[in-house]
């Protein structure tokens, strides 16, 4: 089926892809497998030799490779009957986009491209923070309580879908995390949809909140029968007033159903007594206790009312006690890497955004010592400063947004005069590793949480947390 649509759909067209990374790649194997390669081009701004044995495996059916460019732009070839895959980190509006499209060409991707073929239910998960555990949450659930077919996981995690058409029927399952990268050119057909919530974030890729939140509301299209929103965050309750969709609410920071809906007719789910519950206004169940959920936080909690409120009804109940007495977490997400000399040592390389750090500072009661640092996204600092000055014991800045925190931390220090948060300015990772381990006194903890992006010193935030785990398993 795969093979045959790519035949006729693109056959006499120019197919182009911008960038040679992991959305893109499957892409070019399924159109050489269609006997098409010789109709692709791959556009990338590292030279052909940086993109490895692919790519020459690759040229060699035919792919025609142009390295070494701004992948945007002075395009070679006839846009008017091209289609362009772009990898999510390009704007859609990029170099010469805008004037390719109005020439005739189609922009696309993978995911894009994925959605709108498959014949599957899709539950889309979209947020600045929480995206990540809450898919792996909804699909771990689907797997152990939805009986009518296959859950696969996609998106922005898990294995590209594309190559899987053939495969995923109309009784399975699709648990897609989205960024807002993939949901600018987006029309969802999800059936159910989240928003974690929406804080400032990608700052330096958007032009600014207004388009970063409206990308996120693409999360909900004209066929979405469900929409879970965090009811203590702005962005979502104006798209809560925006769009006709079926919603349900939750908050772990409110005990009732008038506090959480605040007169929106939606069903609600919120915390009361440690006991997760959902109401309609009239009826309350209790869905879930919150001490059996192994991982810890108050953010994670609400990542469980969230997956929760996506698969109620689709998934058996039983399934969500299951998952919550046994998932430990994520890999690099308030990861345990080891304990020594009676210091815990966290890997939470995933916290790319002061939000993240913020909630998963708030999980500790011993003020633990934190890392900080990396490339910034335009994010303000100030909230996690004082947040800082309140709850962590020590905090190690490095990388290249080092100044941008201090200053942060010298701008709210008059605030908190009795604060005695020590601060430490380390410009090697493995010395504030190592410096962690001096200033941490036993029962207290040490966190990698580093509130920006990996990109100054490292390729992702998951090479970054392997690294910071070797450095402290060798401690």
């Amino acid at each position: 089926m795969l093979h045959t649509l790519l035949r006729d759909k693109f056959s006499d067209k120019n197919i182009i892809l911008l960038g040679f990374g992991v959305s893109n790649i499957p892409v070019a194997r399924e159109f050489i497998r269609a006997g098409m390669g010789a109709s692709v081009i791959v556009r990338d701004m590292k030279t052909f030799d940086d993109l490895g044995e692919l790519a020459k495996e690759f040229a060699a059916e035919g792919v025609k490779f142009e390295c070494g460019i701004e992948p945007t732009k002075d395009f070679t070839c006839d846009t008017s009957s091209a289609v362009i895959f772009r990898s999510p980190g390009i704007r859609p509006d990029a170099g010469d986009l805008t004037n390719a499209i109005k020439s005739g060409a189609i922009l696309t991707s993978e995911v894009e491209f994925f959605c709108e073929h498959t014949p599957a239910r899709i539950i889309a998960i979209t947020g600045s923070d929480g995206k990540t555990t809450t898919s792996t949450l909804t699909s771990l659930i689907l797997k152990e309580g939805y009986k009518g077919g296959k859950i696969y996981l996609g998106g922005n995690i898990g294995t590209p879908l594309f190559p899987l058409l053939d495969e995923i029927g109309e009784n399975d399952i699709c648990v897609l995390e989205l960024s807002s990268f993939q949901l600018m050119t987006m029309d969802s057909r999800a059936s159910h949809a989240a928003i974690t919530n929406i804080t400032p974030n990608h700052l330096n890729w958007h032009i600014d909140m207004n388009e970063y939140a409206e990308a996120k509301y693409k999360v909900c299209g004209k066929n979405t029968s469900r929409l879970v929103l965090n009811a203590t965050d702005n962005y979502c309750r104006k798209l809560a007033g925006k769009t006709g969709a079926p919603k349900i609410f939750f908050s772990a920071y409110r005990d009732n159903y008038e506090a959480l809906c605040n007169g929106i007719g939606a069903k609600g789910i919120f915390l009361r007594d440690g006991k997760i519950i959902l109401s309609d206004g009239k009826n309350e169940k209790i869905l879930l206790t919150a001490s059996d959920i192994k991982i810890p936080g108050v953010h994670n909690i609400e990542n469980y009312m969230t997956a929760i409120a996506l698969t109620y009804g689709i998934a058996e109940k039983d399934a969500v006690l299951s998952v919550a007495k046994s998932f430990g977490g994520v890999e690099h997400r308030l990861e345990l890497v080891r304990e020594k000399n009676g210091v815990k040592y966290y890997n939470s390389s995933i916290d790319s955004s002061p939000t993240r750090t913020i909630a998963a500072l708030s999980t500790f009661k011993n003020k633990p010592t934190l890392i900080i640092g990396g490339r910034g996204k335009k994010t303000p600092y100030d909230g996690l400063a004082r947040e800082l000055y309140l709850r962590a014991g020590a905090v190690i800045l490095t990388g290249e947004t080092l100044a941008e925190v201090s200053e942060a931390l010298e701008s709210v220090a008059s605030e908190y005069p009795d604060s005695e948060l020590k601060i430490f300015k380390e410009e090697d990772f493995s010395a504030c590793v190592k410096l962690a381990e001096e200033v941490t006194p036993a029962g207290s903890a040490v966190v990698l949480s580093p509130a920006a992006t990996s990109f100054d010193k490292f390729k992702n935030f998951a090479e970054r947390g392997k690294v910071f785990k070797e450095i402290v398993k060798n401690l």
